[in-house]
C-alpha cells in the first residue's frame, strides 16, 4: 500500500509520522504550488470551493508518483466538506487513476470507532500500537502549535522578520524528521528560544484575530500566507482555531484537551445561537472574544461561497457595532490576486493604525 493525503497546513508533518507508525509506505504530496492549483481547477466543478480544489491537486501529485491509496478526513452538516471525498473519488476515477480511498469519520459518540478506523489502515500492527503512534503524533502536532504560536507573536515584535521566518522553516524540517518525543521536544525548544532570542523594535504592534474556516487559516497557499505578511508589518495575529484544536474538536470530541468550544458559543449566542456549518459560530464567537481582549481588528477569510463563513460575516457587522471593533473579510479563490489581497490588507492596517495612534473609541470604518 503506498499511501498520500492533502495538504493542510503542516499537518502533512503529523499524517506522515502517523501513517509510517503504522507499517505503511507514505507518498507525501509536494507542496502546494500553481501546478498543484492549476491540476484542481482544472478537474473540479467551477462553483466548487477552494480547498477542494487544491486537494484534487495534491491527490493527482501524490497518484503520480506512486500512491495507491488515498487517506481523507470526512464531515457532516451544512457545510460542503462532509462530501469532499465522494466528490473527489468521483472526479479522480473519471480520470482514469485507479486507487483505494479510505475516509476517516468522525465518530458520532464512541472514541473508540476512531481508533478501530486508525488500526483499520495499518498492517500487522497492534491496538497497543495504534495508541503509541497517536499518542506521539499528538505530542509532535502540540510542539508544532507551539513553535507556530511563537512564531507569530516574535514575528510582529522583531526587527529581523527574514530570521524569524526561517527559524521557523527550519525547525518545521527538523520536526519532520522526528521519530521520538524528546527530539520533538528538543526541536521545539531549540525554535522557540531562538524566535525568543530575536532583536526586537520599538515600533507599535496591532493586536489582529483571525477568523474564518479552518482550512483556510491553517494552510499558507490558501491564505498568500496571510500571517507571514501581517507580521512583517508588526501585526501581531492570533487565529480563532490551530491545529490542536481542530483535531481535538473535529476527530475526538474534546478528549484530548479541555476544548474552548462552549465559552466560544457562549460569547456567539447573543448574535448566532445556532450551528450553520463549518466554523461559522466560532467565527463570531472568536470575534466577540477577540473584542473583548482588546484586539485592534479582526481579519475574516475563508474560500469563496463558504456558506457558513458568509452568515457569520453578515452577523459580524452587527458584532463590529456593538463590540466595537473594526472587521475586514477576505475570500479566495483562483481568481484571487496576491497584489489585490495585500493591498486591502494593508489598507486595512493603516486603518487600524491611525486609529490606535488617535486614541479612538469608535470604530472608524469597515472593509468588506
Amino acid at each position: 500500500m503506498q499511501i498520500t493525503f492533502p495538504h493542510m497546513g503542516n499537518v502533512h508533518i503529523a499524517i506522515k509520522s502517523l501513517l509510517e507508525k503504522l507499517k505503511l509506505d507514505v507518498v507525501t504530496p509536494p507542496p502546494i504550488t500553481q501546478k498543484t492549483l492549476t491540476m484542481g481547477i482544472k478537474y473540479a466543478p467551477e462553483f466548487a470551493c477552494l480547498p477542494l480544489k487544491i486537494n484534487i491537486g495534491n491527490f493527482i501529485e501524490g497518484l503520480e508518483n506512486g500512491a495507491d491509496t488515498i487517506i481523507m478526513a470526512g464531515g457532516w452538516g451544512p457545510c460542503r466538506f462532509g462530501y469532499y471525498a465522494q466528490v473527489e473519488r468521483d472526479i479522480l476515477q473519471a480520470l482514469g487513476y485507479r486507487f483505494k480511498m479510505i475516509i476517516l469519520e468522525a465518530p458520532d459518540s464512541n472514541i473508540s470507532e476512531l481508533f478501530n478506523q486508525v488500526k483499520d489502515l495499518g498492517e500487522n500492527v497492534t491496538f497497543w500500537e495504534v495508541l503509541k503512534a497517536v499518542k506521539f503524533v499528538w505530542h509532535q502536532i502540540n510542539a508544532i502549535d507551539q513553535m507556530e504560536k511563537a512564531y507569530e507573536y516574535h514575528l510582529a515584535y522583531t526587527s529581523d522578520k527574514e530570521s524569524a521566518d526561517k527559524i521557523l522553516s527550519t525547525g518545521l524540517a527538523a520536526l519532520d524528521n522526528c521519530f521520538h518525543k524528546k527530539d520533538v521536544d528538543r526541536v521545539c525548544s531549540d525554535t522557540v528560544t531562538s524566535l525568543e532570542n530575536l532583536p526586537r523594535h520599538n515600533k507599535p504592534v496591532l493586536k489582529v484575530g483571525l477568523v474564518g474556516e479552518v482550512y483556510t487559516i491553517l494552510e499558507p497557499a490558501c491564505n498568500f500566507n496571510i500571517i507571514r505578511f501581517l507580521g512583517h508589518m508588526n501585526v501581531e495575529v492570533t487565529r480563532s482555531i490551530y491545529l490542536p484544536d481542530w483535531v481535538n474538536d473535529h476527530l475526538f470530541k474534546g478528549m484530548l484537551k479541555k476544548s474552548n468550544r462552549k465559552e466560544v458559543y457562549k460569547q456567539a449566542a447573543p448574535y448566532l445561537n445556532y450551528w450553520v456549518g463549518g466554523h461559522g459560530r466560532e467565527t463570531v464567537g472568536c470575534t466577540v472574544g477577540f473584542a473583548r481582549r482588546d484586539f485592534d481588528g479582526v481579519i475574516q477569510i475563508g474560500p469563496l461561497t463558504c456558506m457558513p463563513e458568509i452568515v457569520a460575516q453578515s452577523v459580524l457587522q452587527r458584532v463590529s457595532e456593538e463590540e466595537r471593533i473594526p472587521c475586514m473579510t477576505l475570500y479566495f479563490d483562483e481568481h484571487s490576486g496576491a497584489a489585490g489581497v495585500y493591498t486591502r490588507l494593508e489598507a486595512f492596517i493603516d486603518m487600524l493604525e491611525r486609529k490606535a495612534a488617535a486614541g479612538l473609541n469608535i470604530i472608524s470604518g469597515r472593509i468588506n
